[in-house]
C-alpha cells in the first residue's frame, strides 16, 4: 500500500511540472501572437496546439483530484 502511494505521488508531481511548462508555452505562444504585425497560421496553430495540451493535462489532474487543479 506504501508503494502504491509513493508512486502515485511521483506521478502527480511529474503530471504538475508537465502542467506547468506547458502553461508556461502557452502563454508565451500567446504573447507571442499578440505582439505579430500581420497574421501568421502556424504562429495561431502553435498555440492552439500549446493550449490543447494544458488543457487536456488539466482535466487528466482534475480527474486524479490534485490540490490545484
Amino acid at each position: 500500500m506504501f508503494r502504491k502511494r509513493k508512486l502515485k505521488k511521483a506521478f502527480d508531481e511529474k503530471l504538475m511540472a508537465l502542467m506547468n511548462e506547458t502553461r508556461e508555452e502557452w502563454e508565451q505562444a500567446k504573447f507571442i501572437e499578440t505582439h505579430l504585425d500581420d497574421y501568421d497560421q502556424e504562429v495561431f496553430i502553435r498555440r492552439k496546439i500549446a493550449e490543447s495540451k494544458h488543457f487536456y493535462l488539466y482535466t487528466e489532474a482534475k480527474e486524479r483530484k490534485l490540490g490545484k487543479a
